[in-house]
């Protein structure tokens, strides 16, 4: 707490937001008078926050009290010094710091997205290795509507237009709102945020940038807080920033592909690759995922939304092949040297929380070299013209999948995968009760 509290008083910070992320990766907390935040060394909330769904709903009673204490008890959150922003876009210094959960026993929370990325990071650290993660993070700016029955549209940019067709790498698109990367990257900087390269996507206004590689820990912080710092750098520029994985019916989704690689902890050396070629441990991570995938597809892909992003033939994974340089399939390896030789799981949607996400693949991997599973053959054609059978490619089959999964209930815990499952189906409940514009136009005299 003292590195903390020296942290707040030469940033001569007022006002500390005390955060924890939920299963959406919304910022569950409270803000405190930075006196009051160093009086406390913390602070107290509803345990059932962590299970509160992205449409503001709570799961229903009996899983809900099966999971918490039937008396809805607070649990304790601890600030994580390495986890303490200056947010740049306040007008008073504010702080923003990410907690971990513990309940009154001093037990981490098992409901916790944060304690489940730990969790499997501690896997990895008990047999002498350690996770190395790179984050890509796609989203697109649309002008911003109140009326949610609108369909989005592109922004208007420096040049008094909105894009027209495909701009994929353009460099004119992306000086067209240099405005806005500009802040960005400025405040990013401000934040510690490590992230690298920009590149116009496919998509109208659609933006992908790309994380350096590190600790899967920190990189997540780090996505967890993008996320908010550039909806509030489009808030600025007075358009919206959308993480949905497909915001734009026929236009191309919103990613999150995850870059990864093991190392030795004692010789900092990538266990996937040596001076005679690909090791067995990095087959057997490919297996891995491709055996494990579609039992954490629901947290790669958490929404109903999230499954319109996989169309055949537009730039989105339907697979789980695996070939080196190949974007048309799920699992892409970047052609590389040795030591940075890697996975790229093009799978995860930019909807999905960035700590699940992230200890999902992991976790796959893991087991894949834990039992020695083999891959299939590199494939080396185009490979998304069919989808997978073998993945759940709605969010019915994907719950179920994960609801079904010893391998997670045994890794991740019977009360994640439980409390993960039901908020996902919180919301898809929801969502049923809620008659879209398709049906009315297509059902509504034609039935």
């Amino acid at each position: 707490m003292d590195k903390i509290i020296a942290w707040l008083n030469k940033n001569n910070i007022q006002d500390v937001q005390c955060v924890t992320g939920d299963h959406t990766g919304l910022s569950r907390g409270k803000i405190l008078p930075v006196k009051s935040f160093i009086a406390e060394k913390g602070f107290r909330i509803a345990e059932g926050i962590l299970l509160q769904a992205a449409c503001g709903d709570l799961i229903n009673d009996d899983d809900l009290f099966s999971l918490i204490d039937p008396r809805d008890l607070d649990m304790f959150l601890k600030p994580d010094s390495n986890a303490c922003y200056v947010l740049p876009w306040t007008k008073k210094p504010t702080a923003v710091i990410i907690h971990d959960c513990f309940n009154q026993a001093g037990e981490a929370i098992e409901l916790s997205p944060r304690s489940i990325l730990k969790k499997v990071v501690g896997l990895y650290q008990a047999k002498g290795l350690k996770a190395v993660v790179a984050p890509e993070m796609e989203l697109y700016l649309t002008k911003t509507s109140a009326d949610a029955n609108l369909p989005l549209e592109p922004p208007v940019g420096l040049s008094g237009r909105q894009e027209a067709g495909r701009q994929s790498f353009g460099i004119e698109a992306i000086s067209d709102f240099d405005p806005f990367i500009n802040d960005v990257y400025d405040w990013a900087k401000k934040l510690g945020l490590d992230i690298d390269a920009v590149v116009h996507e496919e998509g109208p206004a659609q933006f992908e940038f790309n994380f350096n590689h590190g600790d899967p820990i920190s990189l997540a912080d780090q996505v967890f807080m993008f996320k908010r710092m550039v909806k509030e750098a489009a808030i600025k520029h007075g358009f919206t920033a959308t993480f949905m994985a497909k915001p734009i019916s026929g236009e191309p989704g919103n990613a999150m592909h995850i870059h990864q690689s093991i190392v030795d902890s004692n010789t900092n050396e990538n266990i996937f690759a040596n001076d005679e070629g690909n090791t067995k441990a990095f087959a057997h991570y490919i297996g891995g995922l491709q055996r494990y995938t579609p039992e954490v597809m629901a947290i790669f892909a958490p929404n109903v939304n999230s499954y319109r992003r996989f169309v055949t033939g537009i730039a989105a994974p339907v697979n789980l092949h695996w070939g080196v340089e190949n974007r048309t399939v799920g699992l892409r390896i970047p052609d590389s040297p040795k030591h940075a030789r890697r996975v790229e799981n093009r799978l995860p949607g930019a909807d999905s929380n960035p700590y699940l996400a992230i200890a999902a693949t992991l976790i796959c991997g893991y087991l894949g070299m834990v039992e020695e599973i083999e891959p299939s053959a590199e494939t080396t054609e185009k490979a998304n013209k069919e989808r997978s059978s073998s993945l759940p490619l709605n969010i019915d089959a994907a719950i179920s999948a994960m609801e079904s999964s010893s391998a997670l209930k045994k890794y991740l815990g019977n009360d994640f995968v439980k409390g993960f499952t039901q908020t996902r189906l919180a919301d898809y409940e929801n969502y049923k009760n809620v008659i879209s514009a398709w049906e009315r136009r297509f059902l509504l005299t034609a039935v």
